[in-house]
């Protein structure tokens, strides 16, 4: 399992299309991608479950991927995400070993 904690930065949250973006980039992954905020963890596969978790901008978020592909997954997703300006890149490396 490897998980790594982002900081939201889209002015709206993560709601309609940074949702999209961020359910895009994970349902490219063949491992299990859950997202966590605020004691809650979703399927970040779902758009209706990240969406409901009601994140705001400036949240901490924790994306965790587990299975296969997990390392290529969230190196995958934090950068897509990155690009898009919906997360604040980490400064160290995009993954850490939970």
């Amino acid at each position: 399992m490897t998980e790594v904690k982002v900081l939201v930065v889209d002015p709206v949250g993560l709601h309609a299309r940074p949702a999209t973006v961020a359910v895009h980039a994970a349902s490219k992954c063949k491992c299990k991608v859950t997202i966590s905020f605020n004691g809650r963890s979703m399927d970040m596969k779902s758009i209706m479950g990240v969406m409901s978790l009601g994140i705001p901008t400036q949240s901490e978020i924790v994306i965790t991927c587990d299975g296969e592909d997990e390392e290529a997954a969230i190196k995958s997703i934090v950068e897509t995400l990155a690009s898009q300006k919906v997360i604040d890149a980490p400064e160290a490396a995009p993954a850490e070993e939970a």
